[in-house]
């Protein structure tokens, strides 16, 4: 090779680096809505919602997510992405809300309004609703150096908001053969599975920016993460309770 030609590929790869970088830093758009599936197994009425919610992962607009949960693993089958944690934040959403309905499936949108899992329809008027106002908080995110950078900043004029900064390792799609229970003979399929949920940082609605370990964005069989920043409000025992999702990010490409 040429001088020449050697001189013009350094130039390409440095300034191909540069974009990346650039790209890496720049604030994605902000979704409309994050929806939240809290599905099972082991209930015969959940393949649809589970269906409905893979189709609205391939909206860039939205964050969906599928939170399997375990209460109904008595019925014969146990759910083998359920957590006992996924159906305690259920719970806690109906506390929230003061309406206790909890139940399979069920979509909550932005921690707040809930729907039937399966009613395409009401999710998508709650997911409008919730969108007319927008998101209170803006999230930037920037791998670098073994670590993730999260930017927060208010949407306008700063709040006098209390939140948690939550990292969410997901599975983007997942296929599960299920051979006893309600559901025995069928493959479920889902989108991006929850597979845990680090807090790693604090939001009191001014412009921030928190550091973690990438090892928050990771976790078994997970290939993506969401950040959310979420409200939160002191319940029993000193307990936490989730509140409304102010904002939220989708992490970047598997590495």
């Amino acid at each position: 090779m040429s001088p020449r030609p050697r001189l013009l590929a350094a130039t390409v790869a440095a300034f191909a680096l540069g974009m990346a970088a650039a790209q890496a830093q720049t604030p994605a758009k902000a979704p409309k809505a994050v929806i939240e599936l809290f599905t099972s197994q082991g209930c015969s009425s959940c393949p649809p919602a589970d269906a409905l919610v893979v189709e609205l992962a391939k909206d860039p607009t939205l964050i969906a997510l599928t939170l399997p949960v375990t209460y109904w693993d008595y019925l014969g089958w146990k759910d083998t992405l359920g957590k006992d944690s996924f159906a305690k934040r259920q719970k806690f959403y109906a506390k929230a809300r003061g309406d206790g309905q909890v139940y399979t499936p069920q979509v909550v949108i932005n921690g707040a309004a809930h729907a039937i899992g399966s009613e395409r329809a009401e999710i998508e008027k709650a997911v409008n609703q919730v969108a007319a106002t927008g998101f209170t908080a803006r999230i930037a995110l920037k791998e670098e150096n073994g670590s993730l950078q999260i930017h927060v900043a208010p949407a306008s004029d700063e709040s006098e908001a209390t939140a948690g900064i939550w990292v969410l390792p997901t599975t983007r799609q997942a296929a599960v053969p299920v051979t006893r229970g309600e559901n025995q003979g069928r493959t479920l399929t889902y989108a991006n599975v929850v597979r845990g949920m680090v807090r790693v940082g604090d939001w009191t609605g001014k412009e921030t920016t928190v550091t973690a370990p990438l090892s928050a964005t990771q976790a078994p069989e997970a290939d993506g993460y969401v950040v959310i920043v979420q409200a939160e409000w002191p319940g029993k025992h000193g307990l936490m309770m989730p509140g409304a999702i102010l904002g939220a990010a989708k992490g970047l490409a598997k590495r």
